[in-house]
């Protein structure tokens, strides 16, 4: 085993961050809320061009509830959400009491089926529960089918909630991913593209949504001399430090997305001749990823007995971090008993996944990784 683990996905410093914190300190500004927090959401609405209005807050988790909030979703109610993602897409379903019904996915990019859409939706229509909001999921970074998806929502006048946790920088016919749907989030967690070591955006597309997401974040004050409240509220809104390091880290965003991809053409490169391994690749131009993590599929159809699994302990054995696919949320034992419309592709695929390490490799990390493979496939 060698000594130095390598991660699934580590964050890189910029070296900036340690000056807008230093600022922080200095001013005081200890607290949710403040100057970095505003300049940092002025950062993201920038860097997204198009009208799009960012609301700062502690996770994504908390981005994907107020945007149910702001959509009006209440107990009873019923929300699509794409099955295979993390948890995170589907429990604000439940804080606000509604009913998750979950969707498979399709093989080409592994989001949501468009058409195991049309027919859930349908079918709730059916029995009397037309969706009142879709979880859709840019899944590793790669882009959902947008087109095919939006068109079906539209049909049925249904908004779309576009959890973009993974895929900032990625985008679709040169529009960023977050910008497709009514409401789009972010996440800034530790092992992602960029982080804040904690925290998430909401992005609307007017002021409108913006402040009332603001208002709801900050425990719903309403305009009074006295603390009054005529709305439930959260306590939703990012720290003025962890504003401070997504400000540092925003000076290496777009490097950070070019070695992801880079780590990806590694992979590419290492797997091009085992037939059992396919790296996952979307080649339509179309779709632009930022290769949050790489996976790939395992074919476990082979007589020498190779399977997801067994890889991953391999490297486990060589203290390299892989996880399998995320599990499809109608497996989940807390999900079971929720409607799931499709077949058995997301299971399918999380048998055979696995997710490789993709950020912040070493040349010494890559080649640790490539004795792995070289030998276990030998």
């Amino acid at each position: 085993m060698q000594n130095k683990r390598i991660y699934l996905s580590l964050s890189k410093q910029s070296g900036f961050e340690e000056q807008y914190i230093k600022n922080a300190f200095e001013t005081n500004w200890i607290t949710s809320g403040g100057p970095n927090v505003e300049e940092f959401e002025q950062k993201l609405e920038k860097y997204y061009e198009e009208k799009s209005f960012v609301t700062a807050l502690n996770s994504g988790t908390s981005a994907i509830h107020l945007a149910l909030v702001l959509l009006g979703v209440k107990a009873g109610d019923e929300v699509i959400c794409q099955s295979m993602t993390f948890s995170a897409s589907a429990n604000p379903i439940l804080y606000q009491g509604a009913v998750p019904v979950f969707v498979d996915s399709e093989i080409d990019t592994w989001n949501i089926c468009p058409q195991f859409l049309e027919i859930a939706i349908q079918d709730r229509i059916k029995k009397g529960k037309k969706p009142k909001a879709i979880i859709t999921v840019h899944l590793y970074g790669n882009p959902y089918k947008v087109e095919e998806v939006h068109a079906v929502a539209n049909k049925y006048d249904i908004p779309v909630i576009e959890d973009s946790a993974e895929a900032l920088g990625s985008s679709f016919k040169g529009k960023k991913c977050g910008t497709f749907g009514s409401l789009g989030i972010l996440s800034f967690n530790g092992n992602k593209i960029i982080t804040t070591s904690s925290g998430g955006a909401l992005i609307s597309n007017s002021e409108v949504d913006k402040n009332k997401a603001l208002f709801f974040a900050t425990q719903a004050k309403d305009k009074a001399v006295h603390y009054q409240h005529s709305e439930i509220g959260y306590n939703y809104r990012m720290s003025n430090i962890c504003a401070g390091i997504g400000l540092g880290q925003m000076e290496i965003l777009e490097q950070n997305i070019q070695e992801r991809r880079e780590i990806n053409t590694f992979y590419k490169e290492l797997f091009k001749d085992i037939s059992q391994v396919e790296v996952f690749e979307n080649t339509d131009t179309n779709f632009f990823s930022n290769c949050w993590l790489t996976t790939i599929l395992v074919d476990d159809q082979n007589k020498k007995g190779i399977n997801r699994e067994n890889l991953r302990m391999a490297f486990e054995d060589a203290n390299i971090e892989c996880r399998p696919l995320w599990k499809p949320m109608h497996l989940q034992p807390v999900f079971k008993d929720y409607p799931f419309y499709g077949k058995n592709i997301s299971e399918e695929l999380f048998r055979k996944g696995l997710c490789l390490p993709s950020g912040n490799l070493s040349i010494e990390d890559k080649n640790g990784i490539r004795e792995v493979v070289e030998n276990f496939f030998a």
